[in-house]
């Protein structure tokens, strides 16, 4: 656990200090993938607020977030079912 040393990252044209159990490239990574949300959803909506926008990009990286959750859980509903069949298959024979 990194907790010690703060890892300057910039999102959205201000400076943070983030102490995180991650390493700093892997810190970067998370500020750049802001800061392409904040970029994507202010295209087109020059007018929106930056805590508007924060609060946009936040619900967008959730929504990310609970699809990817989904997608992982059918997955493994799916691999499970197959090695049911596989064991009912074996099993059979």
């Amino acid at each position: 656990m990194n907790l010690e040393k703060p890892i300057k990252v910039k999102i959205f044209d201000h400076e943070y200090l983030i102490k995180s159990d991650e390493d700093e490239e892997q810190v970067q990574r998370i500020a750049q993938f802001v800061n392409e949300r904040f970029s994507e959803i202010r295209e087109g909506m020059e007018e929106l607020s930056e805590g508007k926008t924060a609060i946009l990009a936040a619900f967008h990286i959730a929504s990310d977030y609970f699809q990817v959750l989904k997608e992982r859980d059918d997955l493994v509903k799916d691999i499970q079912d197959r090695a049911k069949s596989l064991n009912y298959q074996i099993d059979s024979i």
